[in-house]
């Protein structure tokens, strides 16, 4: 057995699979193919001459073997990071300005305790809201009132770089008692005749509006909301439907406050990512920054994927 077989790639790896529990989703947190991830694995194992993983396992689990590489990446990646991180401070500087200016209603429960992590670690950095409404949220880069914005908009723009968050479920939250409980899924036909309860911004901007009802023709009465509590209570109050992000409604859901229907055979998923500047974007500072978002969203939100790094464009599903 020899340990200099074993590379940071490798604890990343037992890190992703620990975490996701399965060998796919290890690839898609870590933007490889699932071969890549196969290859790397036994790869590794053939070299300690020990087994990693329990394969057979569902979730997917670690052996003793592999469990203590996982204590070790546990103790030493976050000591990696670190290092990198003071040393990019050195090359481009400790402090600079960040204004983040923030497209989806929905997206601050979990953006405050990533703003929070990242203050921890780049006290130096003036960090900052864009508050309020906006038409054309890009649009605030280009103008140099914001320095980042996130945005569910995958299509990239000359000057700007998308930088992928995660993809998210969309889920259709219906009353309890309501017609259409007994369906597990619901088809674009099935929301006829209701009431959309949305957030107060235009349908252009609405996947579901958009990406469902639109293209079938189907055409709903609307009613507005600005939180997301009182679009609940709504729907609770059987004033209408509505189709919010599965991990913005998941505490609601298990007091069976609302009930939630998946949207179509696939589900509709949404997709956020972080625009900047193409000068900002290899900034240190933005850079960790957006890692440190995609790191706390993947901690504390259910039912949220990776989005491949390459990935410019939304693409409905």
């Amino acid at each position: 057995m020899n340990i200099s077989h074993v590379e940071l790639r490798h604890l990343r790896l037992l890190a992703a699979v620990a975490d996701s529990g399965g060998l796919t989703a290890a690839a898609e947190r870590l933007h490889l193919t699932q071969s890549a991830v196969s290859h790397q694995l036994k790869g590794l194992e053939d070299a300690l001459g020990l087994p990693l993983v329990e394969r057979a396992a569902r979730p997917v689990g670690l052996t003793a073997a592999g469990r203590r590489l996982l204590a070790l990446a546990h103790a030493t990646l976050p000591q990696v990071e670190a290092a990198l991180r003071d040393l990019a401070k050195l090359k481009d500087g400790e402090a600079g300005e960040l204004r983040v200016a923030v497209e989806c209603h929905t997206c601050y429960d979990w953006l405050m305790p990533a703003m929070d992590a990242y203050r921890d670690v780049w006290p130096a950095v003036e960090l900052d809201l864009v508050g309020g409404f906006q038409a054309d949220p890009l649009a605030l880069l280009s103008e140099r009132r914001a320095d980042l914005v996130v945005t569910s908009d995958g299509v990239s723009r000359p000057g700007l770089t998308l930088l992928p968050l995660f993809g998210y479920e969309m889920l259709a939250l219906l009353p309890p008692g309501h017609a259409l409980e007994k369906k597990k899924l619901l088809l674009p036909a099935d929301f006829a005749g209701q009431t959309l309860i949305t957030y107060p911004v235009p349908e252009a901007r609405l996947d579901f509006v958009r990406r469902v009802l639109a293209p079938a023709g189907v055409k709903l009465a609307r009613r507005e909301a600005e939180l997301t509590v009182a679009i609940l209570q709504l729907v609770a109050s059987r004033r209408g439907v509505a189709a919010l992000p599965a991990w913005a409604v998941a505490p609601y859901l298990e007091r069976g406050y609302v009930l939630a229907r998946r949207i179509g055979p696939q589900g509709l998923w949404a997709e956020l990512y972080a625009a900047v500047r193409a000068d900002d974007a290899a900034r240190a500072y933005v850079a960790d920054f957006v890692e440190t978002v995609r790191r706390e969203s993947f901690a504390r939100l259910p039912g949220i994927r990776p989005l491949a790094l390459h990935q410019v464009a939304a693409v409905p599903r």
